[in-house]
């Protein structure tokens, strides 16, 4: 769960429209070729699109943001720590004040890096861990990496960096979801798991809809194993009669992406966050493709501007308020628009995904503690 005074200060940036937390992300290079990556731009791609901000204009926006209220700030890619500035940008982040979280794939954290983040490390460094084999890594990821990126978690978490495992749940490597969370308990770290996939359409526009992901029946069951393996009895039982109540389990959770589907955005999109992609874009959620502004011609003021307006004028599908799971499901404006094009349209894969995870999760109940809800 997310602490409190994080998500004061994001309610208090809401009410103020302030932008209390931010992600930079740095590049849409990786060393990593991901069938679900939403970002990811081979060398040829990227000169096509546009070209990275410098050092000098990623501290500049820092400093801008910082100035108008921000407070947290993640680092992402793409992988982040592909870029040379790399530890210089965090480094002079956290010296602006801004409590800095890393986004990464957890290869290159060794050697001279590792002693760099030792020495001077982020809040926390979020790491993907797509599998517990090189055999998956190198089926999903296209590089057989398991070994090493375990080796790397294991020395940061020896040097006392906060580490969080987040796991992309899909086709590939959903049956190693429970080794995953069993790697992660034995080396006494976090774990968050995703089994929806947001189809990749600001790289693929054409790809409206699709993503590599399953079906989304098996993703809502998946989402429940995950909790049901998660949760002690207690804590699972909290969930089952938060969906009796039919409210969302997550309501307070850590990234606060969900919503309450209603006529204009509920979450932190627009309102306490931006995202400012890797060619100087703002945009309220990283998962959109628009509205965008430009931050390098705007200013940073006036591109969060511009963005609380812009999101402010986004609505959400109307007949998803007379939905008996509405609040269950909180299908955000980024689900809206990446699986039917628009933000007022009905996502049906979301719908299904949910409705299959409610029913799931009570099957659990019912076969593993014999009760009835």
């Amino acid at each position: 769960m997310e602490p409190k005074l994080v998500q004061y200060l994001h309610r208090k940036g809401m009410q103020l429209g302030l932008p209390t937390g931010g992600t930079f992300e740095l590049t849409p290079r990786c060393n990593f070729n991901c069938k679900m990556c939403y970002v990811h731009l081979t060398q040829e791609e990227q000169v096509k699109r546009g070209r990275e901000l410098t050092t000098e204009e990623w501290l500049r926006i820092g400093k801008e943001a910082r100035d108008a209220g921000t407070v947290f700030l993640l680092l992402t890619g793409g992988e982040p720590t592909l870029r040379p500035d790399f530890p210089e940008l965090m480094h002079k982040f956290k010296e602006m004040g801004l409590l800095v979280t890393v986004n990464s794939n957890g290869v290159l954290l060794e050697g001279k890096l590792l002693e760099l983040i030792k020495n001077d490390p982020p809040t926390r460094i979020n790491i993907s861990l797509y599998g517990t084999s090189d055999e998956t890594y190198e089926q999903l990821c296209g590089v057989p990496a398991y070994d090493r990126v375990i080796r790397n978690i294991e020395a940061l978490r020896a040097s006392g960096v906060e580490v969080k495992v987040n796991m992309s749940v899909t086709p590939t490597n959903r049956r190693e979801l429970k080794n995953v969370l069993e790697t992660a308990e034995r080396l006494n770290i976090r774990t968050q798991a995703a089994t929806y996939m947001f189809p990749p359409i600001r790289l693929h526009p054409e790809l409206c809809g699709q993503s590599f992901r399953m079906d989304a029946e098996e993703a809502g069951r998946l989402q429940a194993q995950y909790e049901f393996t998660r949760f002690t009895k207690a804590q699972f039982l909290k969930r089952v009669q938060a969906l009796c109540n039919k409210v969302s389990p997550d309501a307070d959770s850590e990234e606060d992406c969900g919503e309450l589907v209603g006529d204009t955005i509920h979450c932190r999109a627009g309102k306490s966050s931006f995202w400012i992609d890797w060619d100087g874009k703002m945009l309220p959620c990283g998962q959109m493709a628009e509205p965008a502004v430009n931050v390098l011609e705007t200013g940073f003021a006036e591109a969060w501007r511009q963005t609380r307006v812009n999101a402010a004028a986004i609505r959400l599908p109307p007949e998803c308020n007379s939905c008996d799971v509405k609040n269950i499901c909180q299908a955000c404006a980024a689900m809206c628009y990446c699986e039917t094009g628009r933000f007022n349209g009905r996502p049906d894969y979301v719908c299904r995904m949910k409705r299959s995870y409610i029913d799931a999760m009570m099957q659990y109940w019912k076969t593993e503690y014999g009760e009835e809800r």
